[in-house]
């Protein structure tokens, strides 16, 4: 040993009291899309619960029918649908969706919400120039401000659900084809002889 390797050694036995090896135990773990340790539901019901607290938006729907209106966003699901399921009016359920900053592509396909949004024109105005009706025009003005709102949250809530729900089936079309992969590589070049 020279010098400046005793000097090393000197330094690391003070360091760490004396021990002339330290060991730290490994653990090969799987790999995985999902990094956050809580499962799916406590994720979701923390997102909610957070919104709920920050925007304080008014429903008489539970948490859990709120994470059923996420859950049924996410498998592509109408309004009408979920309302039928939870007992309520699908105006209550676009309500909610939109509190939970869950836009679809359909929810004002028929306008620019960027034309829409700082117009202070009443609701009946625009309904004649838009040629559609007030109700309508009120139900774009709610699609711009809950994209307002996603957006002054850097979208974090939109992504949250996004990597609960949409990850998971990701995750699941990934798995399955791993399974099916595996079984190919397995069986490739394999002669069977089978009589009957």
């Amino acid at each position: 040993m020279n010098d400046k390797t005793e000097e090393l050694r000197d330094i690391f036995t003070d360091v760490t009291d004396g021990e002339e090896t330290v060991t730290e135990s490994q653990e090969n773990t799987r790999g995985s899309l999902e990094r956050d340790e809580r499962s799916d539901e406590e994720r979701l019901e923390s997102v909610v619960q957070q919104m709920r607290e920050r925007y304080e938006f008014e429903t008489s729907l539970s948490d859990d029918e709120l994470i059923t209106i996420a859950r049924a966003f996410y498998d592509d699901r109408s309004d009408d649908d979920v309302a039928d399921e939870l007992g309520v009016d699908a105006d209550e359920v676009f309500e909610a969706r939109l509190s939970l900053h869950l836009i679809g592509e359909n929810d004002a396909d028929e306008v620019d919400l960027a034309a829409i949004r700082d117009r202070e024109e009443d609701d009946a105005t625009l309904a004649d120039e838009y040629d559609v009706s007030e109700a309508r025009i009120r139900r774009y003005r709610r699609v711009a401000r809950a994209e307002d709102q996603s957006r002054a949250a850097n979208d974090r809530y939109r992504d949250e659900f996004d990597s609960v729900l949409a990850d998971a089936d990701l995750s699941e079309r990934m798995a399955s084809d791993l399974r099916e992969d595996g079984l190919e590589d397995a069986t490739e070049g394999m002669e069977t002889e089978v009589e009957f």
